[in-house]
């Protein structure tokens, strides 16, 4: 039997006193996750967005809306470049637009090709420009008259 005192209440053998109830959600798991979740994404975004925005020739789609003027380059028949009026050597390219847009990268640029101009020769001319930094490079088109399009369906399909 346990021996117990005035001064000290007996306490009861193998019971602890119980803690009251946390009333309150930890979230710092939470956070955790939604951080490193966070961090996933944007490191995998930018590699998602890969390829060149390419307009195909003679389309009836509207004009890319836009509120800077955008620089142009030009290969003509020859396999020449212009970048606006003036030709440029592929090699000079970069270093020109770099000068001429203030090394901002998301810069618009439309290249512009010849019918008649090898598309190696276009790949080239934009590859150039990406690799001087310029992620904003379309290939621009003539607006393809709807009109004409159908008259020309019609005529074809009456032969």
């Amino acid at each position: 039997m346990a021996i117990t005192s005035p001064d000290h209440p007996p306490r009861s053998v193998g019971r602890r006193r119980r803690r009251p109830l946390m009333g309150e959600i930890n979230v710092t798991p939470f956070v955790d996750v939604m951080l490193v979740l966070l961090i996933v994404f944007m490191i995998t975004a930018p590699l998602l967005t890969v390829g060149v925005t390419v307009d195909l020739p003679e389309t009836t789609s509207a004009p890319l809306p836009g509120q800077d003027e955008p620089l142009s380059v030009s290969v003509n028949q020859a396999g020449d470049i212009f970048l606006q009026d003036s030709a440029i050597g592929l090699d000079e390219l970069g270093p020109r637009l770099q000068a001429i847009t203030e090394r901002k990268p998301d810069a618009r640029i439309f290249v512009r090709g010849d019918k008649v101009i090898d598309y190696g020769r276009v790949m080239e001319v934009v590859g150039a420009i990406h690799a001087a930094g310029f992620t904003k490079v379309a290939l621009v088109t003539e607006f393809q008259d709807t009109a004409r399009l159908e008259s020309e369906r019609d005529g074809a399909a009456s032969d």
